[in-house]
């Protein structure tokens, strides 16, 4: 039984699994959206979410806090500089997930999750 068990393994080692969801958050502040799995998609977006807020924060420790998830130095800036002004008065929601139907080669439901 799955009683309050939360969150999805994708058949991967732990950390392969951390590693795939801090590279996605990551590319996802970078470019702005990614094209991805639906379940990927809905793992990864309170995690940006997350990463965002702590941007929003502005403070030292929430820097530290963003800089030891997301994996590159420039996108932790931007989180900082960029978004957090962008989403001054955004209560939540910074992203938007939109299905884009079966993937060709193994028809895994495919999803655009984009910056709002």
């Amino acid at each position: 039984m799955r009683h309050r068990v939360s969150g999805r393994k994708f058949d991967r080692p732990t950390g392969h699994r951390t590693m795939m969801f801090r590279t996605l958050v990551t590319d996802l502040l970078k470019h702005g959206h990614v094209r991805t799995t639906a379940a990927k998609a809905r793992e990864v977006r309170p995690m940006a979410e997350k990463m965002i807020t702590l941007g929003k924060s502005g403070s030292l420790h929430a820097r530290r806090q963003a800089a030891a998830f997301i994996t590159e130095s420039r996108v932790v800036s931007s989180v900082f500089d960029d978004l957090a002004d962008r989403y001054k008065t955004r209560p939540g929601g910074y992203t938007r997930m939109t299905k884009l139907g079966p993937r060709k080669g193994d028809a895994s439901e495919m999803a655009l999750l984009e910056l709002v």
